[in-house]
């Protein structure tokens, strides 16, 4: 968990760095296309601050008002930072147009790109390493950092391009053009991270094959048992949330069924890290024969 904390704190610094090269970028060379590339480091920055302090929220343990945790304030940074991005996108529309009416050749374009490309390549490296521990660690906030950054660098490289052929050819249209471009692509990473981070906040399951791998562990590690049925998952945040019925013989003793329910539990969390697994057991007269075969 410190590591998490740690790499989110770094993301700070690192977009301030980029937000630094992309401004230093647009003001050597007046280009609006740079200029939205700027204006979207500034929401990556506001983004990282977010993911630092939902994070660090995150990690406070269960109190009486949260039984759970607080494992889903991670996904209302990634909210924040949709919503963040509508904005940014608006402000790039809006200088966009403004270019657009009132057209102008880029000034030192090699030199702004080559410091904007700069900016693009320390981006690229460091959305793979947000993405990396993001998804080991099942960070929502760090997994939508990092789509985001991916987001951006996408759009820096079609940028460079766009404001390279303008450079060349003198097509001033291009330099507007490639700023609306940029708005709508982050639009669009936008939407996916909010559309996730609702899916999160509403329960939404795990993918269908880790919903099918609980279930194969569950089969693996409940000899003894008859069979188990009505099995419900859902993520908050990095915790995985396990329930279901196991059936059991009638005359099972307590201390045997028990047995067989800490073993699944420690099969599961051994394969999925964070679970908090609950285990209803039930008499055989119970079992509905369409559940989980116990193998």
């Amino acid at each position: 968990m410190k590591d998490i904390t740690r790499i989110a704190a770094a993301s700070i610094g690192i977009g301030l760095l980029v937000l630094a090269l992309k401004a230093g970028a647009w003001w050597m060379t007046g280009s609006v296309a740079l200029l939205s590339d700027a204006l979207e480091s500034i929401i990556n920055v506001a983004a990282a601050v977010a993911a630092f302090v939902a994070i660090a929220y995150s990690r406070r343990p269960p109190d009486a008002n949260h039984p759970y945790g607080h494992h889903k304030a991670e996904y209302f940074s990634s909210v924040l930072e949709g919503v963040l991005i509508v904005i940014a996108a608006l402000a790039i529309f809006r200088e966009a147009w403004g270019a657009w009416l009132t057209p102008r050749m880029v000034d030192a374009p090699w030199q702004g790109l080559a410091v904007n490309g700069l900016a693009t390549l320390i981006n690229g490296a460091w959305c793979s390493v947000l993405l990396r521990h993001g998804r080991k660690k099942r960070s929502p906030a760090l997994v939508a950092d990092g789509k985001h950054l991916m987001a951006d660098v996408f759009s820096s490289v079609g940028v460079f391009a766009g404001v390279s052929v303008a450079a060349l050819t003198g097509w001033t249209f291009l330099d507007p053009l490639l700023a609306a471009l940029v708005g709508i692509n982050i639009l669009w990473s936008g939407w996916g991270l909010v559309r996730e981070s609702v899916g999160g906040l509403m329960d939404q399951a795990p993918p269908p094959g880790e919903v099918e791998r609980i279930r194969e562990i569950i089969s693996e590690n409940a000899d003894g048992a008859i069979e188990a049925h009505d099995l419900r998952t859902r993520h908050a945040g990095r915790n995985t949330f396990v329930d279901f019925h196991l059936v059991v013989p009638g005359a099972m003793s307590v201390d045997a069924a028990h047995a067989i329910c800490d073993r699944i539990e420690a099969a599961i969390r051994e394969e999925f890290g964070l679970c908090t697994i609950t285990i209803h057991v039930e008499p055989e007269d119970k079992a509905k024969q369409t559940g989980i075969v116990v193998l």
